[in-house]
């Protein structure tokens, strides 16, 4: 009896003590640091979000016409697309085709109809390429997806006081980051198929600033990952110069 119970003692005293270390194995200043790595990425998180949300990533303009009051020009994200009608007199004089899309007029968005029926959608007699457009916006959902796991990993490690979740987290974020770029290319293949696939209304077309979103956050997760990957190696014993620099040879006496 007496055994079991010094025994028991002797569990509870290094738990105890287990539970101390590891309270203590963060200090204070490298808790800074990751929350102000882990601020980062939350900045290429939010830009990612926002991209991903709206529908400003392509605008394509029609040639203004002589006697005519409006022109018309269509804006497109990942989900939905917006057609509208401006009037020519808010255009700028000097430009050829419509737009931009945040000129006021009449506008008409909808989603995309391959997300229901799995029809294509025609976009100025143009045909859109619902494969391309599909993968693109599920890699932008696994995207987020990354992303929340990985803010959930630094959130545990900051209010446990342990470090080896940085890892994940930054395993998390760069592939995140990646994956947005990855999204993009894809994305720009499918702009490319849908202007591609007719020619009888001449147009122009350039990317809006959600792209420039998406590219901003893609990068900013990367570079906060990699944060967190230097955070998460074991301090240096020297210097980083000290190691290329030779002992000197000590003289016998």
């Amino acid at each position: 009896m007496w055994s079991n119970f010094f025994m028991q003692e002797e569990e509870q005293r290094l738990g105890a003590r287990g539970r101390g270390n590891r309270g203590q194995g963060m200090s204070d200043a490298q808790e800074g640091k990751i929350k102000l790595a882990f601020f980062v990425a939350i900045a290429g998180v939010t830009l990612t979000v926002l991209a991903v949300g709206t529908e400003f990533w392509v605008e394509m303009n029609t040639f203004k016409q002589n006697q005519s009051l409006t022109c018309e020009a269509a804006h497109f994200g990942l989900w939905k697309f917006c057609y509208k009608k401006i009037y020519v007199d808010d255009v700028d004089e000097l430009r050829a085709t419509c737009g931009p899309a945040e000129l006021p007029g009449a506008s008409n968005c909808s989603y995309f109809k391959f997300f229901t029926s799995g029809d294509e959608v025609q976009i100025f007699q143009r045909t859109t390429h619902k494969d391309l457009n599909i993968t693109a916006a599920v890699m932008s959902l696994l995207s987020i997806l990354l992303m929340a796991m990985g803010a959930l990993c630094i959130t545990m490690a900051l209010s446990k006081g342990v470090e080896f979740l940085l890892k994940p987290a930054s395993f998390f974020f760069i592939f995140s980051g990646l994956m947005v770029l990855i999204t993009m290319e894809v994305f720009r293949q499918a702009v490319r198929w849908l202007i591609d696939s007719d020619q009888s209304i001449p147009l122009e077309y350039e990317y809006s600033w959600s792209v420039a979103c998406a590219a901003a956050g893609g990068a900013i997760m990367m570079f906060g990952g990699l944060c967190f990957v230097i955070l998460s190696l074991p301090p240096l014993t020297k210097k980083p110069w000290e190691y290329c620099l030779k002992k000197e040879p000590q003289s016998s006496t």
